[in-house]
């Protein structure tokens, strides 16, 4: 079963509908609406599942698994400059990693499970919220609902640029690398710039912080203990010339290989700005934003998205994988069989997250079939 030639101009004239009214993490109201009166004739949609998310259910009515498919229905606070006639209508947010792309392969994929249901178990289709930030699959995971539609196995694709049209990346083990903003706050106390001695000032700190951090997390060649610290927004003080600052803040992404190298890395940092603070006679606190966990493909699920990608004819290795990326679907494999496979959108299209990218429409068709031929293994 495929799609037919109007299914793929209905759904590439939503796509761009989406494109134009893109809305940031945990905002995705109007996007849900909007996927939720698309859907075609599911057995059950769950509404506002871990904020704004969606999932409707295809299911056989015969006992079987659960498979899951999972898109995203966030975009990102950067002002598009593309010329396309379906550009953001929403100042200073634009669908520029593809989730107005992968959602429509999903609803491409409804409309197939609509016409014809699997043969044993259920499809879930999981249009999920607030990806960008970390935040959406742990809200969704932690709503009382998902528990009765949480699944055995858990699938998901990302379009990726600089990969050929009609290839893909795909292996088994580790796929994205698990992250983690640390914001470090240091206090002390304000002196008049004449007199710095008499305060309690941040700045002797902050030079060894900033090399410790730096050193813990290196970066290099992706392997095993993989570890980088970025370190990405400093603020001390005030904007005047006649105080010596008594406070400041500084922000550092942290990754991992592993959701173990990244717990170790953010005790390890937490120490370093202890001691530093210890020393310069100053108070430290802290906060943990955007946790990711690590993304691992596990073997099965990779095997049925390879056979997928054989069926199609698209070509596939393990290309720049594991990436220094991270991906919120990690969180799905800690109960499911979970792999993503990555798309390739073309050598030479825009990066992802930059301001002229779009999502490449040709690839609705392909995608939905990888999806329906997985789930035609699994579930028949």
């Amino acid at each position: 079963m495929t799609l037919t030639n109007s299914d793929i101009h209905e759904l590439t004239e939503f796509r761009r509908a989406l494109h134009r009214r893109p809305e940031v993490s945990g905002f995705e109201a109007e996007t849900a609406r909007s996927v939720a009166a698309a859907l075609p004739d599911p057995d059950v949609v769950v509404t506002e599942l871990g904020g704004h998310g969606v999932a409707a259910v295809y299911d056989s009515g015969e006992p079987g698994p659960t498979v899951m498919i999972r898109s995203e229905l966030d975009a990102l606070p950067i002002v598009e400059l593309g010329d396309v006639p379906h550009a953001s209508e929403t100042p200073g947010v634009a669908h520029l990693c593809g989730h107005d792309g992968h959602s429509t392969i999903l609803l491409g994929l409804a409309r197939l499970l609509a016409r014809k249901r699997p043969k044993t178990g259920r499809v879930v289709l999981l249009f999920q919220p607030a990806e960008e930030d970390g935040s959406g699959a742990a809200a969704v995971l932690a709503d009382p609902r998902f528990a009765g539609i949480a699944p055995d196995w858990a699938l998901s694709l990302h379009n990726m640029p600089g990969v050929a049209l009609g290839q893909a990346w795909l292996a088994p083990g580790p796929a994205n690398c698990a992250s983690a903003g640390l914001r470090i706050t240091l206090t002390g106390g304000t002196a008049h710039a004449s007199l710095p001695e008499t305060g309690r000032a941040p700045t002797p700190a902050l030079p060894a912080l900033i090399d410790g951090l730096r050193a813990m997390g290196p970066g290099g060649a992706m392997g095993a203990g993989f570890r980088l610290s970025t370190i990405t927004h400093l603020r001390m003080g005030e904007p005047a010339f006649g105080i010596a600052p008594g406070e400041a803040e500084l922000w550092v992404t942290l990754r991992g290989l592993s959701t173990e190298d990244l717990d170790a890395l953010l005790e390890q940092a937490q120490d370093l700005a202890r001691r530093e603070a210890e020393a310069a006679g100053l108070e430290v606190s802290f906060s943990v934003h955007d946790r990711f966990e690590a993304c691992t493909n596990h073997p099965d699920a990779t095997a049925v998205l390879a056979r997928a990608l054989d069926a199609q004819g698209i070509g596939y290795d393990s290309g720049d994988m594991p990436m220094r990326g991270s991906e919120d679907f990690g969180r799905f494999g800690g109960a499911a069989k979970s792999a993503m496979v990555f798309l390739g959108s073309g050598t030479d299209h825009p990066a992802l997250h930059t301001q002229t990218y779009d999502f490449p429409d040709s690839l609705i068709a392909p995608g939905v079939a990888i999806f329906h031929h997985a789930i035609t293994e699994l579930l028949g």
